[in-house]
């Protein structure tokens, strides 16, 4: 069986006309650089890039039990979002195993969106639309309403300012709202995923090139590029976020992450996994889980997803995302590691790289944090 075309966001053709090396992403056709991957982090650190990130999963909620239908659906407590704000969030099964990180807004008294990961958007959206069963709420697919366009970096609030009238200064981090940006209307949102402050801008696809151009001529002058896939996870890397199938999977549940904090026991009512949660909660303060670390090489050799961490000669985690770091100029990784290795310095931790143990400094994530 041949597989199915790739989708294409509304920006294809402006990608291809840049010159962009595009790859098949959870079955969307996506930019992975324009030039060099490496120029394209560093901008990001030091001025700004543009990403498409169209192929993200947007779900609109609706109704007058829309909160109550995403307290249950969902492990936070959405019920307390403030209008305008955003949440970090999962969505788990039954058993607690994580089926995908969220990002939920709310954009009125009773609409919230929630974006998911590309690769998870429908698994996403059947679980809540089977969430929803009882609730009078409304669970809409709105992904090929939007197109979604960020701006990272230190120079992005001085760009996008340029082009819109919203208060942008009094736009906290995790917060929405709607504005107009070189004329186009939009979700104007500032959350990100590289460490750096910026904004993503939801709007209609039609608007999409209007808006990346405007945005690039507004940031010509201080050094704006075209970012594709692969600084995006370098980026995430150094800001040590979790990806979604390295990270986070349905194998772990929210605490086994590192991440139980995002886990609402005390909200109202009974949600999807609690009772498996409950249980996963008290393991973890028993019998502590491995625990997601940084590794830094001392040497140059790159680890992958899957090496296994390793320590007088036994076996005490995996890597789950491993790169070169621009910023840093070494290799570098997250590893699921016991307990008894996690902490910061732990000597003779090293990676088996196609067999040779190559040795490796555990530290404390983040690797990378932008200087207020």
């Amino acid at each position: 069986m041949s597989s199915p075309e790739p989708r294409r966001t509304a920006l294809d053709a402006l990608h291809r006309s840049l010159g962009a090396t595009m790859t098949d992403f959870a079955g969307w056709d996506m930019p992975l650089r324009y030039a060099s991957e490496r120029d394209e982090h560093n901008a990001v650190r030091t001025k700004a890039g543009l990403f498409d990130l169209s192929h993200m999963g947007e779900i609109t909620v609706t109704g007058p039990q829309a909160a109550a239908l995403l307290n249950h659906a969902l492990v936070g407590n959405i019920a307390t979002v403030g209008l305008g704000r955003a949440r970090y969030t999962m969505i788990c099964q039954a058993d607690g195993g994580i089926l995908d990180d969220l990002i939920v807004y709310r954009l009125a008294e009773t609409e919230y969106m929630v974006v998911a990961n590309a690769s998870n958007a429908q698994v996403v959206l059947d679980a809540l639309v089977d969430r929803s069963a009882g609730f009078d709420a409304e669970v809409r697919d709105d992904r090929d309403a939007y197109a979604l366009i960020a701006v990272q970096g230190p120079e992005s609030p001085g760009i996008v300012k340029a082009l819109t009238d919203a208060d942008l200064d009094g736009l906290k981090y995790y917060a929405g709202l709607p504005g107009t940006v070189a004329g186009v209307p939009a979700l104007i949102a500032r959350t990100g995923y590289t460490g750096e402050d910026g904004f993503e801008l939801f709007v209609k696809p039609e608007h999409a090139v209007e808006l990346w151009q405007a945005l690039t001529k507004a940031g010509e002058a201080v050094g704006l590029v075209p970012c594709g896939l692969s600084c995006r996870d370098t980026l995430r890397l150094e800001a040590g976020m979790p990806l979604y199938g390295h990270e986070l999977t349905t194998a772990l549940t929210p605490f086994d992450a590192g991440l139980g904090r995002v886990v609402k026991f005390e909200k109202e009512g009974d949600f999807v996994g609690r009772e498996a949660l409950t249980e996963a909660a008290a393991r973890a303060e028993s019998n502590p889980p491995r625990v997601l670390v940084g590794l830094i090489a001392e040497g140059r050799r790159v680890p992958r997803a899957g090496y296994p961490v390793v320590a007088d000669g036994q076996v005490i985690g995996e890597v789950t995302s491993g790169a070169p770091s621009p910023t840093l100029g070494k290799p570098i990784a997250m590893a699921y590691v016991d307990a008894a290795h996690a902490a910061p310095g732990t000597a003779g931790v090293g990676v088996d790289i196609r067999g040779s143990h190559e040795p490796y400094e555990v530290v404390a994530l983040p690797f990378y944090k932008r200087q207020k």
